[in-house]
């Protein structure tokens, strides 16, 4: 190229071309980055065997790190938020088992053996692990097709252990694999939306205890609740909804003294268990029972017996309990995961995502062989986790015990609690996930995530659950495609007085190269957006072609690429490239490409693609391919009379 490699006496840099690695060493550093991003074994390096040996318990049993810290200071601290806690979820344990069609000593069976797994093998300092409505729902929709929990309770119940079985080797497979980043595809949108649907679901199924009905619809959706509700008109009973309203609106108030007031957090906390003292006392005084008011009855004492032999794996209905694992195993890990992550940033701290999904699984499989059903961190019962100043997992073993102890001694005590006070704390709990606000902060940052929101809403509430949740994931990829498939490709200008190229939409002061058309392609170029790219180029040649000659302008003379967001390609993209080379070769013009990283500059090297293009066109910056170009034009390109702009923009250069 001559002089075109110097401009003002300053040399130009050139992308270089990576050295060449083996592909079994590629492949391990691809696998490595996908599935080891966080490097988990970076601190087995150099050690010695026994020292190896201990880190390797401390990484699958996290309380043997922390263990030998901890300060009396630190139980004090636990101590008040496990008994905290568990005054959450005695009731929260034994509605969430109403919801899901089970029985309502389950409840409580889940809040007693699960959070101790956890305690040993779970990352969180904040997550309170027990039953959550969502999963308790979708465990009811799933199975209750197939199997009537009223007519069959013996086969629901063990289809209810078996799909937490197979929730919880879901859920450890995926940690120990490292496939954690599948649940990343439930997109933030996706959740709020979900969740919110799904609450106003769980919400609208209490009606049927709220109304004192006897019987009701098994389909989840709005219009189905409905037409069962109006349909039973004349089977209200007064005397439930009245306890019922009473009992909603004390645990709303609770909770509105507690959010203005975040010291009262106890308040809030402690709501649900007043209301089922309460609403035991006034049915075994009133004998409210006789007159449609229905409690729970008789729960029996003890703890958790087995279940291991309980589990269906001989069952016809066995694949209905694996695909109800599977699903609300996802949801699960999602909701558990979430809200781990939200209180460790409060208080600072990282949790290794793929620790929590083996400590979940782990949790899962351990209950259903101990008579639990599905369990995970729910944002309610660690919010009051957090809020009481926890600060360590040891606040699950209070509570575990808390549990316990209810469960050897204070079960008889809840045989009077009226059905109607477990839906009103459903119903209380499930108004908190209806997050008006994060939908309104959706549609004015992002109009599509806020569609993808109201989709998934929509599906659940007018279909099924896991008819919102295939829609709500459906559109997150259909979006991920659509930005793979269709990616942007900007003009550049130059910003006045620097070397800086920008889009020139976002700033409308930079200024066009004469001769030149500058172009970012914003994504990868794979198979699936190559043929785009190719039109998108093509077009944008042609436009800029015929707005120089309208305006009677110098020609177009060269196609600098800025392949600064591209950070991979394919043998189609590379075709395409090839394609493009050839086309503005007919059009008698020169193609120059800007800051190729590695990946994409080791692959047009093995294509020769540098080789026809010139390694001399290939450059680190939009302004280094901006100045060699134009000290081509002013060397090498005779100069018509009128085209003073061009050598006076090549002198500025």
């Amino acid at each position: 190229m001559g002089n075109a490699d110097f401009m003002n006496g300053e040399s130009t840099h050139r992308a270089a071309v990576p050295p060449p690695q083996p592909f079994l060493k590629s492949l391990q550093n691809a696998v490595k980055e996908t599935l080891f991003p966080d490097d988990p074994l970076r601190q087995f390096k150099n050690q010695p065997p026994g020292r190896k040996l201990i880190l390797g318990l401390q990484y699958l049993f996290p309380i043997l790190e922390w263990g030998p810290r901890y300060s009396l200071d630190f139980f004090k601290s636990d101590l008040v938020s496990g008994i905290t806690i568990a005054s959450l979820a005695i009731p929260q344990g034994i509605s969430y088992a109403k919801l899901a069609n089970l029985p309502p000593i389950l409840g409580l069976y889940s809040s007693f053996v699960p959070p101790l797994v956890y305690a040993i093998m779970g990352s969180s300092r904040d997550l309170a692990v027990g039953t959550v409505a969502v999963a308790s729902l979708l465990t009811a929709s799933m199975l209750g097709r197939e199997v009537n929990a009223a007519e069959n309770p013996a086969l629901y119940l063990h289809l209810a252990f078996t799909a937490t079985f197979f929730a919880g080797v879901f859920e450890a497979a995926l940690g120990i694999v490292r496939l954690g980043f599948i649940v990343d595809f439930l997109s933030h949108a996706t959740i709020v939306g979900f969740m919110a649907g799904a609450a106003t679901v769980v919400c609208l199924q209490q009606l049927k205890a709220v109304l004192g009905l006897d019987h009701f619809t098994h389909e989840t959706d709005v219009v189905s609740v409905m037409r069962s509700v109006f349909s039973q008109t004349h089977q209200w009973r007064w005397e439930s909804a009245v306890l019922g309203g009473c009992f909603l609106f004390y645990l709303l108030l609770a909770r509105y003294f507690s959010k203005r007031k975040p010291w009262l957090f106890w308040i809030s906390a402690m709501a649900p268990l007043t209301t089922v003292i309460l609403g035991s006392l006034l049915v075994f005084l009133t004998h409210a029972e006789k007159h449609g008011v229905e409690v729970i009855g008789h729960l029996k004492k003890g703890l958790n017996p087995p279940s291991i032999m309980d589990l269906a794996f001989g069952s016809p209905f066995l694949s209905t309990a694996i695909k109800t694992g599977i699903v609300t195993g996802v949801i699960a890990l999602a909701e558990g995961i979430a809200v781990g992550r939200s209180f460790a940033m409060f208080k600072n701290y990282n949790i290794d995502g793929n620790k929590e999904m083996i400590a979940f699984g782990m949790m899962n499989i351990v209950g259903s062989c101990t008579s639990c059903y599905l369990t995970t961190g729910p944002f309610s019962r660690s919010a009051v986790n957090f809020n009481a100043g926890c600060k360590t997992a040891v606040s699950n073993i209070v509570m575990a015990f808390a549990v316990m102890l209810t469960l050897l001694f204070l079960t008889p005590l809840f045989h009077y609690t009226p059905i109607v006070v477990l839906a009103s704390i459903i119903i209380a709990a499930m108004l908190g996930l209806i997050d008006y606000e994060a939908a309104i902060h959706l549609w004015k940052v992002d109009k599509f995530d806020f569609f993808v929101c109201v989709s998934a809403y929509v599906g659940v509430v007018f279909g099924s659950v896991e008819i919102g949740l295939v829609i709500a994931v459906a559109l997150s990829l259909l979006r991920v495609l659509l930005f793979i498939a269709r990616p942007r490709t900007l003009a550049l200008g130059n910003i006045p007085d620097t070397n800086i190229y920008r889009n020139v939409d976002q700033y409308p002061d930079t200024r066009n190269v004469p001769g030149l058309l500058i172009l970012e392609i914003d994504a990868p170029i794979y198979f699936a957006n190559s043929s785009y790219l190719r039109e998108r180029l093509s077009r944008w040649i042609d436009e800029e072609e015929d707005k120089l000659k309208s305006s009677g302008d110098s020609n177009l003379q060269f196609l600098i690429l800025d392949m600064s967001a591209v950070g991979n390609v394919d043998t189609s993209g590379i075709s395409m490239l090839q394609e493009v080379k050839k086309n503005i070769d007919r059009r008698g013009l020169k193609l120059a490409l800007a800051n190729p990283g590695a990946e994409v500059m080791k692959k047009l090297n093995k294509a020769k693609f540098i080789e026809a293009i010139g390694q001399e066109w290939i450059f680190l910056t939009v302004g280094e391919a901006v100045g060699a170009c134009n000290s081509w034009l002013h060397t090498y390109k005779p100069k018509p009379a009128t085209d003073h702009e061009t050598e006076k923009w090549s002198n500025n250069v």
